[in-house]
């Protein structure tokens, strides 16, 4: 678990991954095919980090984290209008 309640801190670029030939290019863990809108569905449901891990041995809590943080900066975009 994370220490004292706590997220590491870590750059979802160095966890995530996108690749046409792993499920049509859906961001994924990297070396998984655990795709990163499954782990973000699992922490919607209110299910604990530790659920998560247990459900998909192949991920990390940093890897958890990443998805976290993938998902901050993907709701910080800012469309510009045409």
């Amino acid at each position: 678990m994370f220490a004292r309640g706590r997220m590491p801190v870590v750059n979802w670029r160095n966890h995530i991954e996108s690749l046409p030939a792993v499920l049509r290019g859906k961001p994924c863990i990297k070396g998984t095919r655990v795709p990163v809108a499954l782990i973000l569905g699992f922490l919607a449901a209110r299910r604990t980090v530790a659920q998560v891990v247990d459900k998909f041995p192949v991920i990390t809590e940093a890897d958890i984290a990443a998805s976290l943080d993938y998902a901050r900066e993907l709701a910080e975009f800012e469309a510009i209008p045409a």
